[in-house]
């Protein structure tokens, strides 16, 4: 596993090396991968009962003030006018040639106050563009120390009942895509990076022992690592910065112009607006695929791929084994011309051309809660 003694730790280390936890490295952070479950039941676990992901590498940000939509407008592709109070938002941070610095989750608490979801590895570097650019405007950027877990599956819901009602909320209330403070210091979202049901509850780190005990003692509830994690992300087609989203990569070769409303794009006002408004009326040169692999072989990240004629064509950004689709499955970029789904194409593994297939994405169906 290496040197880790230079690695950020989570507020509840402890907790999980009781719970049998192998750590390594990532993002700057000393995180659990595994635990004694092992990847593959943790991931069949998330995707049958309820798993249970510590996430505090991710950071919250809080943005209040009069100006605070228009610190929005000023950086990101988004109008959180159009919000209404607790609704949340996907959104992106992007430079100016509309390579994306960093994805993220944006959530309306009241008329002037938003609460920003951000990236481990680029939470330092999102909030010194914040606070750079609130600095000319009336508002404020608050970085927050809190821990934040997830709880994923299909029997979530029920899990984060007993909680919910200690909170004083009712889990039905809450949508898919919203999120709000139930109490002082605490947030809880309704959303998910598995593809399935789920809920983010930032807990002040006071609270936050006693919060991961009272979900692991529902028997349904078990700790999942970062790699099932992967796994998971991965089958529900969803991007992992610093991997398939990048600061070389824009929203529309990836695939997330879904993310920038009409209207956003009439006005034109976010950085990179004229690259991206381009891309779209003409199309990129490469496009992020699914990609499914012949046979049981896995292809990673890194991997070159090529057409019939042997010519280079693209690059595996996130591949590995689907547990639940039960094969391997990866995503991509391959030139725009060859992303229909069904196109034939050669992934080099090894020195050997192993056959691979463009896939739709996701691998599996999600299972939001769109009630």
């Amino acid at each position: 596993m290496g040197d880790t003694s230079s690695l950020k730790t989570l507020p509840l280390e402890e907790l999980h090396i009781a719970s049998g936890a192998r750590f390594g490295g990532f993002a700057g952070w000393n995180m659990p991968l595994t635990y004694p479950l092992g990847v593959m039941k943790e991931h069949v676990h998330t995707r049958e009962q309820a798993g249970l992901f510590d996430i505090s590498h991710m950071k919250l940000i809080e943005v209040s003030g009069s100006d605070a939509a228009a610190l929005f407008a000023k950086l990101c592709p988004i109008d959180v006018t159009k919000l209404n109070e607790g609704q949340s938002k996907y959104t992106f941070l992007m430079n100016n040639d509309a390579g994306i610095i960093d994805d993220l989750i944006v959530t309306r608490l009241g008329d002037e106050r938003f609460m920003i979801v951000a990236n481990a590895g680029n939470a330092d570097i999102d909030i010194a563009h914040f606070q750079k650019a609130a600095s000319a405007l009336n508002c404020t950027v608050t970085p927050l120390d809190r821990v934040l877990l997830a709880i994923q599956g299909p029997q979530a819901a029920d899990v984060m009942k007993s909680l919910a009602s200690d909170l004083g909320f009712s889990v039905n209330e809450l949508k898919f895509m919203h999120g709000f403070e139930p109490k002082q210091g605490w947030f809880v979202t309704r959303s998910g990076y598995t593809g399935e049901d789920g809920f983010e509850i930032a807990a002040p780190l006071s609270d936050a022992q006693a919060l991961a005990k009272s979900l692991l003692g529902d028997s349904r509830v078990a700790w999942i690592g970062l790699a099932a994690r992967d796994s998971l992300r991965l089958e529900a087609g969803l991007c992992l910065h610093g991997q398939d989203i990048t600061e070389t990569i824009d929203p529309v070769s990836a695939g997330l112009t879904w993310a920038i409303t009409k209207a956003v794009r009439e006005t034109a006002a976010f950085p990179a607006a004229a690259k991206v408004l381009e891309l779209i009326a003409n199309g990129p040169e490469k496009r992020r695929v699914g990609i499914k692999p012949e046979g049981r072989q896995p292809v990673r990240a890194g991997t070159k791929l090529f057409d019939e004629a042997g010519s280079e064509v693209g690059e595996i950004t996130s591949g590995g084994f689907g547990p639940s689709a039960g094969f391997p499955v990866a995503m991509g970029y391959v030139r725009a011309d060859l992303k229909e789904p069904g196109t034939r194409l050669f992934a080099e593994v090894r020195g050997n051309k192993v056959p691979v297939d463009v896939h739709t994405l996701p691998f599996t169906q999600p299972r939001y809660h769109k009630g």
